[in-house]
């Protein structure tokens, strides 16, 4: 059984910092894109960071261009998001995802992932 399991969530005041990690098992992770998504209340799951199975390439949506940084390590299965200069704005629950499909290299949309894990908490304070 696949599993995803995210850590590193917390609260932070604006302008701080978090790193996310997300440990997978159960796959062979360098065979996967990996990607990282947030969900505020009342909105829908959002794209956030994507990273090449290789971990050459990486894409961000705009809002966090410049303040995230996507990584992974092969040799640990782990995918990681480095959180900097946080705004309230980035308050979410923040899931990691696997995708499979050898035809893409970047997959930043939420229906084409095979795996999810369960989240974790980012709460940003003014």
């Amino acid at each position: 059984q696949v599993q995803l399991v995210e850590s590193g969530g917390g609260l932070v005041q604006a302008g701080g910092s978090l790193r996310l990690s997300c440990a997978a098992s159960g796959l062979i992770f360098s065979n996967y894109i990996m990607g990282w998504f947030r969900q505020a209340p009342g909105k829908e799951r959002e794209f956030v960071a994507t990273i090449s199975r290789p971990g050459d390439n990486v894409e961000y949506v705009d809002s966090v261009k410049g303040r995230f940084t996507i990584s992974r390590d092969n040799a640990k299965n782990t995918v990681y998001l480095q959180m900097n200069s946080l705004k309230p704005e980035d308050t979410a629950v923040y899931y990691c995802a696997a995708d499979r499909n050898p035809n893409v290299y970047l997959q930043k949309i939420r229906g084409y992932y095979d795996y999810w894990g369960q989240g974790t908490q980012v709460t940003v304070s003014a």
